[in-house]
């Protein structure tokens, strides 16, 4: 029971300290560096980062995979068009979106079809990617590689965390209770 405060009284401090979404003002936005920081300074990001891997973990080794792949996968497309200068109208509230969807997901402890969810995956990737992109300036390579080495490193977290910590496993529909309730408070503001 100790555990399950700790995790709420965790969530609770992410959403006090980060109550607005992560855009704009990450600070620096080019090179390796900030696109690697990135993930990990915004909340929304982070949250659907590490959700996608502990939502991964329910649908076991091999089949996991397709998660967050399909994530940094739908990353990689969003990055592309906002480099390109598409523009993808209400992104803060598709991003805001996503994490509804995918701590609903958790929260349910549901396990969709795989092509589902891995769409569910993709099209969240595909916000948050935009979203990187647009804020970025200078070399795109850097950046890009920065970031998805960190949402890789996001999405292994919560992949090893739902697999190896049974405090997690029992706690994944509270966390993911938080998580969708972070995404609605993100909507309201």
């Amino acid at each position: 029971m100790k555990s399950l405060k700790t995790l709420w009284l965790a969530g609770t401090a992410l959403l006090i300290a980060s109550p607005a979404l992560a855009h704009p003002g990450h600070g620096a936005t080019s090179g390796f560096s900030a696109g690697f920081a990135h993930p990990f300074l915004g909340a929304d990001h982070l949250l659907a980062m590490v959700t996608v891997g502990i939502w991964a973990a329910h649908y076991g080794d091999r089949k996991s995979l397709a998660l967050p792949i399909g994530f940094v996968g739908g990353m990689l497309f969003g990055a592309a068009t906002g480099y390109l200068g598409f523009g993808l109208p209400g992104a803060e509230s598709l991003i805001a979106l996503s994490l509804v969807v995918l701590g609903a997901a958790l929260a349910l402890s549901t396990r969709l079809p795989l092509t589902v969810a891995a769409g569910l995956t993709v099209t969240a990737g595909l916000v948050h990617g935009h979203a990187h992109a647009v804020e970025a300036s200078g070399s795109a390579f850097a950046y890009v590689a920065g970031f998805v080495i960190a949402t890789s490193l996001l999405h292994a977290a919560g992949g090893l965390a739902g697999r190896r910590f049974a405090v997690l496993r029992l706690a994944a529909p509270l966390a993911g209770g938080v998580v969708a309730f972070a995404g609605l408070t993100m909507l309201a503001g």
